[in-house]
């Protein structure tokens, strides 16, 4: 008989292969993490799907609906005033400013729901400001994520570190439980981006932040093409002509003298002499010359025009954001047919540092990718009310819910003063709060399941059963005494940088809430055969966990930021490694001091 450590070993190192390679969606390879488990024996039927009723699953989310009834009302924009009164000129003023004014809202809403609200305004800012955007995402990450780590409710993973004390036998988090802990955190990450941003930071995109053509290099990619009179166009339609089907070109408009038909123009008739404004690489127009019958426009006439000419009119360029909730990530332009949906061309795709300008709608794509689109003003205004894709740019107030701000930053509060009493346990006062925002408005009840973050909830549910199997086989037994094995000459403090160092690196490469569900168990198991502080290193590993720096895929707000800056992988590394080693060092020595070593 296959011993039930082995098994679980081998569903945990093919989970690890999958979540670090990537070829299947966290949930999905959670979900299948689940059922292993289930058809192997290592967990009964009930234990395998008690991730979904898990109290840790259901608070977090609440607390995502609770979060996007806040941010729907507007009251996280009032952030932009006041940075915009109290930024000041140096970029160390204007991040020091930044984190005091996100941390204390980060405390309290997860973050991923802070950056979906800050990007537009931190974009909008450095426009107004002349400040490149990569002075400032990367540290608006940052923030959020140290802001997270001051109170239970700030992030997912401080919730589910909760959840897994309590059933490990110990008590669960109260609201304000490490607080002391997570603003001496919060102090030197600050601190340290303060001095240290403004020298490390790149400038990837330029400060001129409203000339979006210069940026993605549009001028090679959009000119104009005049139809001949030998063209097979002459009397077609763009639709019947198939031509945006057979050549990788996107046609934004048509030029009739001197007067401009903006999408929808799939059904306009062709004629002589039109002119069509296309977005297409310079060796595609040279087949469609030959093909076609299509002059090019000379490039003086239009290549110091790009950007006036694509918004003329009634018709604009912005970029926009895959969020992780998204439809689009796995699939392409093409399959999801994006010009029909949404009445806008994609001009080009953002993926960090890297631009793709060509074969758009064969590019499969990714959470995290920025969009360059054209088209109608009225189009975008359709985007702003979607839930999977994020305009960078300020939404208009009127669509926000303002009269409602009040209500809901009451139902907020009295979310958290509820959990800090006592009066309710936190998944009741959170739920409660759901509740609320829907009745008084603050939410549409449709709204609810876009505002969940499913993926994270999956992987929770997933993931949950495999500590449980983890716990009853005995492997956590088993890695605990590897360790200590390995860690026998180490000191108490030594062992505690040790798992927050361990569970840091993992974090980078897996995710943070797959990082705690690992470790955590593994920690309290060494904490108790070495006989001491079992919170200790819970903390040690869930702010590891929480504290993820170094790679743009370890934590979703890096990700989220990651192509809106145009950054390079390694500027995370260049800024977060230093950080990283700081509170591998600092935070451990924290916890010792604040809530001591001894069992």
């Amino acid at each position: 008989m296959i011993s039930p450590i082995f098994l679980t070993l081998a569903v945990l190192v093919i989970a690890l292969i999958l979540f670090i390679t990537e070829l299947l969606p966290v949930d999905l390879v959670a979900l299948m993490i689940m059922v292993a488990l289930m058809v192997l024996g290592l967990v009964t039927p009930e234990q395998g799907i008690s991730g979904f009723g898990n109290t840790a699953t259901l608070t977090v989310m609440a607390m995502f609906i609770i979060s996007a009834g806040i941010s729907k009302t507007g009251v996280i924009l009032i952030v932009k005033q006041l940075l915009i009164r109290l930024g000041g000129e140096t970029l160390n003023r204007q991040i020091f400013v930044m984190g005091i004014l996100v941390a204390p809202i980060s405390a309290f809403i997860t973050n991923t729901a802070i950056v979906a609200v800050m990007l537009p305004v931190v974009e909008d800012w450095c426009k107004q400001q002349k400040i490149s955007t990569s002075k400032l995402l990367i540290p608006l990450s940052y923030l959020t994520i140290l802001g997270g780590t001051i109170a239970l409710i700030g992030t997912s993973t401080n919730i589910l570190a909760s959840g897994l004390s309590e059933q490990l036998g110990f008590e669960p988090f109260s609201l304000f439980e490490f607080t002391k802990l997570g603003l001496c955190v919060f102090v030197i990450g600050l601190t340290y981006l303060v001095l240290a941003g403004p020298r490390l930071l790149p400038e990837r995109k330029s400060a001129l932040g409203d000339i979006i053509a210069q940026d993605y290099n549009l001028k090679d990619y959009v000119t104009e093409v005049i139809v001949t009179a030998r063209s097979s166009l002459v009397g077609k339609t763009l639709q019947t002509s198939q031509i945006q089907r057979t050549f990788d070109i996107d046609v934004l408009e048509i030029i009739r003298h001197s007067t401009r038909f903006p999408p929808p123009i799939a059904d306009k008739i062709i004629n002589v002499g039109d002119i069509l404004v296309v977005r297409s690489s310079r060796e595609e127009l040279l087949k469609i010359r030959e093909q076609q019958g299509l002059n090019i426009v000379p490039d003086v006439q239009f290549k110091d025009e790009v950007q006036p000419v694509l918004e003329s009119g009634e018709e604009k360029m912005a970029e926009v954001l895959i969020l992780s909730n998204s439809r689009l990530v796995g699939t392409t332009l093409r399959d999801i047919r994006f010009r029909q949906r949404y009445n806008l061309t994609v001009l080009a795709i953002r993926r960090g540092s890297e631009l793709v300008r060509g074969r758009l709608g064969r590019i499969a794509l990714r959470f995290g990718d920025v969009l360059l689109v054209q088209g109608s003003k009225q189009s975008f205004i359709g985007l702003q009310t979607t839930r999977e894709l994020l305009v960078l740019e300020q939404r208009d107030v009127e669509m926000l819910r303002q009269d409602k701000a009040i209500i809901a930053v009451a139902i907020g509060l009295g979310v958290v003063l509820s959990a800090a009493f006592n009066l309710f346990p936190i998944l009741v006062s959170a739920l409660l709060g759901v509740v609320l925002m829907v009745l008084t408005g603050c939410l549409k009840p449709g709204e609810i399941y876009g505002a969940v973050r499913w993926d994270i909830i999956f992987l929770l549910a997933g993931l949950i059963p495999l500590g449980i199997a983890m716990e009853a086989s005995g492997t956590t037994q088993w890695i605990a005494t590897h360790l200590l094995a390995i860690s026998q000459n180490f000191s108490s403090y030594g062992i505690l940088v040790l798992f927050y160092l361990a569970t840091a690196l993992l974090t980078e490469i897996l995710s943070n809430n797959a990082a705690v569900l690992l470790m955590l168990p593994i920690a309290v198991e060494v904490s108790q055969t070495l006989s001491l502080n079992p919170y200790a290193f819970m903390f040690a590993v869930m702010f590891a966990a929480s504290n993820s720096y170094m790679t743009p895929i370890g934590y979703q707000t890096n990700t989220m930021v990651y192509g809106p800056g145009g950054y390079r992988f390694m500027d995370f590394v260049k800024i977060g490694a230093p950080l990283t080693l700081i509170n591998t060092i600092a935070t451990p020595a924290l916890i010792v001091f604040f809530y001591g070593l001894s069992g």
